[in-house]
């Protein structure tokens, strides 16, 4: 079943917002929580992140109904992408180096901005390529 276009765009907007205070202040447990919050959306897909549900609960109720949709598995493969780059940014962060952290998170942020400000999806871009080099080494 496809998910509405504007859920993940809302995610990614916290998401951003999250990241960039993870930089800011290099707190090591908001992003854990971030991390979690990919990982559940990995795991789940994105209707059972902590976004998606704050979305469907608070948000979508106030705008008009979905008029775009999407298949939900490029939004959960790039979960599972931001999972890898939180996870890198959480050791880095706790174990060190510190700029494995900041660089990991630094990525992470880019990414969710751009899905966020401009319907950019870097990790559903990603999963439409191995789709295609999977399928062509088939």
């Amino acid at each position: 079943m496809d998910i509405d276009v504007r859920g993940p765009r809302f995610g990614a907007a916290v998401t951003a917002v999250v990241l960039a205070v993870v930089l800011i202040t290099g707190s090591a447990w908001l992003l854990a929580w971030q991390t979690l919050a990919f990982a559940l959306g990995a795991a789940g897909g994105v209707a059972r992140s902590p976004y998606g549900w704050a979305f469907r609960v608070a948000v979508r109720p106030k705008l008009g109904p979905p008029t775009e949709f999407e298949p939900p598995e490029p939004p959960r493969f790039a979960q599972a992408v931001g999972l890898v780059f939180a996870g890198l940014g959480l050791v880095g962060f706790t174990l060190g180096p510190e700029w494995l952290g900041l660089a990991a998170t630094a990525a992470a942020l880019a990414a969710a901005f751009l899905n966020a400000a401009f319907g950019y999806c870097l990790g559903c871009e990603m999963f439409v390529l191995v789709r295609r080099v999977t399928v062509r080494t088939k």
